[in-house]
């Protein structure tokens, strides 16, 4: 695993991943693009058998959609917090034992790299990307390339900054002070510094993933690139690979 991206989500692994719900008032969207990915999932190659991979499952809000969405898709699962793992493991725990889900504890690019070309129909991930350093974050997406069947979807909630700078600065300045009226009313302080302190890690010029030329890079590899939704930053997107 490159120690980059362990450091990375090394965020993770305290106050924020044992509360990592907290995100659901935090940013409403990131609720409604899990949401909306079931729902792409649902209505993709109806009646087929699927196999799908989820990077980033978190506490597994999204991977909750995606299994309640399509009865006829067995999904890996995987997140390098074990805290927000053992959360999605409870709260999933009847997909679990139906055989729909595993869970693993691992490194988005080490899991994805241990996969044959051409070998899944879907891969899935909210709120997860974003999170990586922008070197990492090619190689994975390469990976991601690589492992879909030809036709095979990539569907990705999450936040895409906006391509104009000022405007993006101003909607970044917005949701700072919006977290630290809700943190405030809830007494819990010591969680915004912890996410205050992520958010800044999010922002900087190593991870921060612009929209345009993320789409670009999607192209470059050989996705067919469509935006199902985007307010503000958050943003639906579905690659197909040709």
């Amino acid at each position: 695993m490159l120690l980059q991206e362990a450091q990375q989500n090394n965020l993770f692994t305290g106050k924020i991943g044992a509360e990592y719900d907290m995100l659901r008032l935090m940013c409403p969207n990131h609720v409604l693009l899990a949401g909306r990915l079931g729902e792409v999932l649902a209505a993709w190659k109806p009646g087929e058998a699927l196999t799908g991979f989820e990077i980033g499952c978190g506490t597994g809000i999204s991977t909750l959609s995606i299994l309640a969405a399509r009865d006829n898709l067995i999904l890996t699962a995987i997140d390098s917090a074990a805290a927000m793992l053992g959360q999605a493991r409870d709260n999933l725990a009847n997909y679990v034992k139906a055989g729909r889900v595993v869970f693993r504890e691992a490194d988005a690019l080490d899991a994805l790299s241990a996969l044959p070309d051409a070998s899944v129909d879907v891969v899935a991930s909210n709120y997860a990307i974003h999170n990586f350093l922008a070197d990492y974050r090619s190689l994975v997406l390469a990976e991601v390339h690589r492992v879909l069947k030809p036709g095979g979807l990539f569907v990705n909630g999450d936040r895409y900054a906006m391509d104009d700078r000022a405007e993006h600065l101003l909607d970044t300045q917005a949701t700072v002070r919006r977290w630290f009226k809700l943190f405030k009313e809830m007494a819990r302080l010591d969680l915004l510094e912890d996410w205050v302190a992520h958010f800044f890690s999010d922002e900087s010029p190593d991870h921060i993933m612009y929209f345009a030329p993320s789409m670009k890079e999607l192209e470059a590899l050989g996705f067919s690139v469509s935006v199902d939704y985007r307010e503000g930053v958050d943003t639906l997107v579905r690659a197909v690979k040709i």
